[in-house]
């Protein structure tokens, strides 16, 4: 296998780089695992209706698209990024023992934006070291990345079973065990220091290395996938809700979770053949007009086949879009840009999910599932921008300098 552009090549990589990577990675999926799905349901348990769900769940987004750039910036400049994700982990970890002293509205919505503040960089700067390991030692990333959507399997399925024995009852506790995990990450992530020395890609453009982050089409691509994984809030938000309205089980509803990941997870199997046929512009732009037709489809009655058969449609409309975007990253930025990148993306997807999700609040209120209608116009809003993206892109093999000049 070939070293990817701009890759920096060396030697003496940590002991066993891809393999901490991978149990880093398993941590903050867990966690996700069991909040995406199931926190909505503990949010019922208190007596919330659809539009205050709604509110809680974006609010925070709101707040976190903040923290998680400027941490990042501030993991650049230490050097050693693990040490912002120790920080991220224990506060974490904090704020979810907390949830256990407080009921009512504005106590949960005031820590949950907490909560997602000081998590917020956790998975950025992991992406972050684990593209390192990409650009120094030519480390396969998906291979790294799809044991976390393998912890995410995990997770759902056991949250899925133990929400069908105890309800709402047992999203905190589930989740304060998952955030224990990211403690324990932050203490084996591989520690690799700054570069070595300049990234290959700064070098030989004619700008400084931050300024690759504010290309064109870099920031087309990064806006446009993040407008994609944005219109997936109202399944992130009210899909349990939903399906358990619809008399799925909780069982059945872990397998529907899992379904999408498990198919995420064969495609990083397969991203490495995939990048080697296609472009990744081109997987872009499958991925996101594949999201526009899932939103469309989903208002639709049907059976339990029916959704599973949606759901495995995540490995286009999320995973073969992430893929693409990472590898882009490692092509187009410097390294000594990587976790402002990663920063920068978090950004843009959490802004966009924000506003997503506060509006599918209302939405779902009004309308019930034909609300996803309304996320089948924003991803078709992210494959514009990453249509544009193309077109402003540099031609294939052209060096780093005449794309940064026209940046």
């Amino acid at each position: 296998m070939t070293a990817p552009s701009g890759s920096m090549m060396t030697t003496g990589a940590p002991p066993y780089f891809a393999a901490r990577i991978a149990l880093v990675f398993c941590a903050p999926m867990m966690v996700n695992g069991i909040a995406l799905p199931f926190f909505p349901i503990w949010l019922e348990t208190l007596s919330m209706n659809d539009s205050q769900i709604g509110i809680v769940l974006a609010l925070p987004m709101f707040v976190r698209v903040f923290t998680a750039p400027v941490a990042g910036t501030i993991a650049d400049r230490l050097g050693e990024r693990s040490i912002v994700l120790l920080w991220s982990g224990v506060l974490s970890l904090l704020t979810a023992l907390l949830f256990f002293g407080i009921k009512g509205f504005w106590p949960v919505l005031l820590l949950y934006t907490l909560q997602c503040a000081v998590y917020s960089p956790y998975v950025p700067i992991t992406d972050a070291i684990a593209l390192s390991g990409v650009r120094r030692w030519n480390i396969d990333y998906s291979r790294m990345r799809l044991w976390g959507s393998l912890a995410f399997i995990v997770a759902t399925m056991i949250g899925g079973w133990l929400a069908g024995i105890y309800g709402g009852a047992m999203v905190l506790p589930a989740m304060a065990a998952a955030f224990s995990l990211t403690v324990l990450g932050a203490f084996i992530v591989p520690k690799i220091g700054r570069p070595r020395r300049p990234s290959p890609i700064a070098a030989m453009a004619t700008m400084p290395a931050a300024s690759t982050l504010r290309q064109r089409d870099v920031q087309f691509m990064l806006i446009g996938v993040s407008l994609v994984n944005a219109s997936h809030a109202m399944l992130y938000a009210f899909s349990v809700i939903y399906w358990r309205n619809a008399g799925f089980s909780g069982t059945d509803i872990g397998i529907l979770w899992s379904a999408g990941v498990l198919a995420e997870v064969i495609l990083f199997v397969f991203a490495i053949r995939l990048k080697r046929r296609f472009d990744p512009w081109s997987m872009m732009i499958f991925g996101s007009a594949v999201a526009v037709g899932r939103w469309l489809v989903f208002p639709l009655d049907m059976p339990f086949a029916g959704y599973f058969a949606l759901q495995c449609l995540h490995a286009f409309t999320f995973g073969i879009l992430h893929v693409s975007v990472q590898s882009k990253l490692v092509e187009r930025v410097a390294e000594e840009q990587e976790a402002a990148a990663q920063g920068l993306y978090f950004f843009y997807t959490g802004m966009f999910m924000a506003v997503a999700t506060f509006i599918s609040g209302y939405a779902f209120n009004w309308y019930g599932v034909d609300g996803f209608y309304l996320m089948s116009v924003i991803a078709a809003a992210g494959l514009a921008c990453v249509i544009a993206g193309r077109l402003v892109a540099p031609p294939a093999g052209a060096q780093p300098h005449r794309a940064a000049s026209g940046g």
